[in-house]
Order: structure tokens, then sequence, then C-alpha cells
């Protein structure tokens, strides 16, 4: 066994020639001792090395993550042929993306849908929806406010954020349509939806709002931006909804009569 493991026990080895003949693989080659990793990765079929660091609490995984990398690519100077990438949970969030965009353009089709068979008409789909930008803005403000980026879970919870804006505007122009429809004028009908549903929305958001912050202020780099847009989003739309939802109505029923 011994023998085996010496460089000489080489020589011993012969390689079958194209004539036949049995060639020493001395005459072929230089066989020696060198040291070599244990152990060889690919991907993507070519060789690579991969270093794993895990995100501490409370900090950002997409942020550090992003330093990491220019400061590495600032500071190595890599021979021709070498390249450096990110993995992991950056690159299942670039790959979640695209995924995300189709997901969140099926998920408001199939909201406008519903409400079209709901109220029938689309001015009312289009007054229950006016509520959706306001949320929005507020989801992007609190994110920005909160040092947080619009990350893969951000926007999970925009999407979130769009359901729980399309109820409670329901709620508010839902009301004024029975209002209405039992012969009360349009602005006072407006006006008493307002008054008598603004309390079931705010106990609504503000329900949810307290659910989720102990999800926000946890410090989780994944989960926290979610909570964070959430609860911006409803803090702006819950507010802001007491104005701009009965104001679109108005104007919107206007033009429908005048037409």
């Amino acid at each position: 066994m011994a023998q085996r493991n010496r460089v000489e026990a080489l020589d011993r080895i012969h390689v079958p020639s194209v004539d036949g003949r049995a060639v020493p693989l001395r005459a072929l080659a230089d066989p020696g001792m060198e040291t070599g990793p244990a152990r060889i990765e690919r991907h993507d079929r070519e060789r690579s090395v991969t270093l794993t660091a895990y995100v501490g609490t409370g900090h950002l995984t997409g942020a550090v993550t992003q330093a990491a990398f220019d400061r590495v690519r600032g500071a190595v100077r890599l021979p021709a042929g070498y390249t450096i990438a990110l993995g992991g949970e950056a690159e299942e969030q670039e790959s979640g993306n695209a995924g995300m965009t189709a997901a969140a353009i099926v998920a408001c089709l199939g909201i406008l849908a519903v409400l079209v068979m709901e109220f029938g008409r689309f001015r009312l789909v289009a007054v229950v929806a006016s509520i959706i930008p306001l949320g929005l803005l507020g989801a992007v403000l609190a994110l920005w406010l909160t040092g947080n980026s619009l990350s893969f879970t951000a926007m999970i919870g925009l999407i979130a954020l769009i359901g729980i804006e399309i109820k409670n505007s329901i709620l508010l122009v839902d009301f004024t349509e029975q209002l209405r429809g039992q012969g009360i004028a349009m602005r006072e009908a407006i006006e008493q939806a307002g008054e008598m549903r603004f309390l079931p929305v705010l106990l609504t958001s503000v329900t949810a709002i307290g659910g989720l912050l102990p999800l926000a202020m946890g410090g989780s780099g994944l989960y926290g931006p979610m909570a964070v847009a959430i609860i911006g989003g409803l803090i702006a739309s819950t507010l802001l909804s007491r104005v701009a939802t009965p104001v679109v109505y108005l104007l919107l029923a206007r033009t429908g009569e005048a037409s």
C-alpha cells in the first residue's frame, strides 16, 4: 500500500499507443506531487467558489449585500475570465421580482373583475379603485422614512394592501348607493355614508395595523418591509379616503348624470 502512494509507482503504468505498443506513462507525462483543492465546486458548468454570510437582526439584507458586493468588486482586481456574482437571497429576489410583476397584474385585474360584477358600473369601480394610489403613496413613503427598500416581501405587502384598501372603499361606496336607493339626495347620501362608515373602516385599519406592529418593529430584514408597507399604506388610505373617495364619487356621479 505504501508503494502505491509513491510517485515512482506511476512508472509501472503503461499506456497503449495507436500501433498497439505499451508506452510508459513517464514518456508521455511528468508525474509529480502537488497540492490541490479537496473539492471542486461548479456553477453552470464553471468552477466556482461560494462565500456565505448571514445578515444580523436589524439590518436590511438587500442593503448589506449590495454594500458588500460593491466593496469587494472595488477592492479585488480579478484576472481575465473571473467574475463575481450575487447568489442566495439576492439571486432569488431578482428572479422573483419578474414573477411578482405578472402576479400583481393578474391580482389587480382579478380585483377589478370582481368589482365590475359587484357594482355593474365602471363609474363605481373607478370610485372604489381611486383609493389605491393613495395607499401605495403612503406605503412607499413609509418605506423611505424607515430606510427600507422596495424588496420582494415589500411588493407582497403592496398587493395585500390593495385588497385591504378596496374592502374599506367598498364599505363606503356600497352604503352610499344604498342611501341613494332610498331616495336620499346624492350629497346628503355621501355625507351620511362618510360619517356612518368611517368608524368601521377606521377600526378595521387600526386592527390590521396593531397586528402588524410587532412584525414591523421586530427588526426582521425579510418581513419587516412588508409590514411597514402595509401599515404606511393603511394610515394614508384611511385618512385620505375620508376626503378623496367622496370627492371622486361626487365628480364621477355628476359627470354620469350630465352625460
